[in-house]
């Protein structure tokens, strides 16, 4: 029998902009194997699989390569399918059970939030000399979390401007590599870029979970705790950002770009 997969581009409310996410909603799980091969088929950066569990859904991501424990812009893409195909209804939150532990999803006008943990980054004194050839700079700061390292450099021109060598960075012993800065414009107060080669991901497009990181890094720098934040990648992609009670709320909008059929 076919199964419907969906792709939806993730903290963004234009086409082909934000993240693109692959969303596969089962009746029931799945085998490893099988997820692990339609990520690679689909080829983005996360592909989402969700079943029925007690009152929400289970909720898995993989990359082309491997699964990951904590992805943003693939969970929000699984909200929004979730209430645009009408599996859940739209005035109530949807819960999911994650190997992050339950995360929450609920609606806000025109945007999605999420519940997601915070992982704060520790100050490292050092680090592989892989990571600061690979990406071509002197940091301000160098800190680590569970999953990625975190390095504030001096300014958003020379985030922006950032040609890391992958090759290099992929031999780093992390998920990725997040990179930040303090916004030139009132429009956000920081912006960023986030490397994943280790996982199959040159660079992706917007990754909600590197907020879960940059939002307590920046609540301390800057002194408060809601943020408009910009990553800065060729699609490029908009988040809002609020810290509580050691818990990130991460806001964005989606939109659905392809509907199709696994019949493999």
């Amino acid at each position: 029998m076919p199964i419907s997969i969906y792709v939806v581009d993730a903290f963004t409310n234009q086409v082909f902009k934000g993240n693109p996410a692959a969303v596969c909603v089962l009746s029931s799980p799945k085998d490893e194997v099988w997820m692990q091969n339609v990520a690679a088929e689909m080829n983005l950066s996360e592909t989402a699989f969700l079943h029925p569990q007690q009152d929400g859904y289970s909720l898995r991501w993989f990359t082309p390569s491997t699964e990951v424990d904590l992805c943003g812009h693939a969970t929000l893409a699984s909200a929004h399918i979730l209430w645009e195909l009408g599996y859940a209804n739209s005035e109530q939150p949807i819960t999911f059970y994650t190997k992050s532990g339950l995360l929450t999803a609920s609606k806000d006008g025109e945007w999605i939030e999420l519940n997601f943990p915070a992982e704060p980054p520790e100050q490292v004194a050092a680090y592989p000399n892989e990571l600061m050839e690979g990406l071509g700079i002197q940091p301000l700061f160098v800190g680590r979390n569970r999953f990625d390292y975190l390095i504030e450099i001096e300014s958003e021109r020379v985030l922006r401007e950032l040609k890391p060598n992958f090759s290099l960075l992929q031999q780093i012993d992390t998920r990725g590599i997040i990179v930040t800065s303090k916004s030139t414009t009132n429009e956000f107060d920081f912006i960023s870029r986030c490397f994943f080669p280790a996982v199959g991901v040159d660079e992706d497009p917007v990754t909600g979970s590197a907020h879960c990181c940059l939002g307590p890094y920046w609540e301390n720098k800057l002194d408060k705790n809601e943020f408009i934040a910009y990553q800065a990648s060729k699609r490029g992609g908009v988040l809002k950002v609020k810290l509580h009670n050691n818990r990130v709320v991460l806001s964005g909008q989606a939109v659905t770009v392809l509907e199709c059929e696994l019949v493999g």
